[in-house]
């Protein structure tokens, strides 16, 4: 999965620091550390050891990829740092993690989370809406999770509050080979 003309090194993915109800959550994520490994690149998260987030870490370090987490101070002293990572950046507050992950990442990818996750998606699709960047922006849509937003989305795109043409920054992936296939191509 050489990607020699592509700038895609290094994904950010997004996702909860629970397991959730479903089991395909934590394999998918699981799956997605996996490949983004196995593609050589490398991952930027939000530096837990929990939920979705450790096992999407613990997948792509077991697969001998560099892992980069940012933590915010508010939750270093929670127990919840990933003790193993190739570099774990603490920060200040919650907004800096957003802007370091996203100077980091090549790519943003989502996983199943809750606010946290929606909040940090949501950020980057606003910040490639503004033009500030031009990563691309993926949802993992596991098990259908996501289809309620998307379908939220379409709602404000019929109601006028957001263009068509944005609209489509946010992508769509089945499962985690083809958010890295569409990273890797919209990079």
């Amino acid at each position: 999965m050489s990607h020699s003309n592509s700038r895609l090194q290094r994904v950010a993915v997004y996702c909860g620091s629970a397991n959730g109800s479903h089991p395909a959550f934590l394999e998918e994520a699981r799956t997605l550390g996996a490949l983004i490994a196995a593609a050589g690149l490398g991952l930027v998260y939000g530096g837990a050891c929990v939920g979705l987030m450790g096992a999407v870490a613990d997948a792509a370090l077991a697969g001998g990829a560099e892992v980069y987490g940012v933590l915010p101070d508010i939750l270093s002293g929670k127990e919840i740092a990933h003790e193993g990572l190739t570099q774990l950046d603490l920060v200040p507050t919650m907004h800096e993690r957003k802007a370091r992950m996203a100077e980091l990442a090549d790519a943003f990818l989502a996983l199943p989370g809750g606010y946290g996750t929606l909040d940090e998606l949501l950020e980057a699709v606003t910040w490639a809406q503004l033009g500030l960047h031009d990563k691309p922006c993926i949802l993992i849509n596991t098990v259908g999770y996501w289809d309620g937003l998307l379908s939220f989305l379409d709602t404000t795109v019929n109601a006028g509050f957001l263009k068509p043409k944005n609209r489509e920054l946010m992508r769509v992936a089945a499962d985690a080979t083809e958010a890295l296939r569409l990273a890797a191509e919209l990079s």
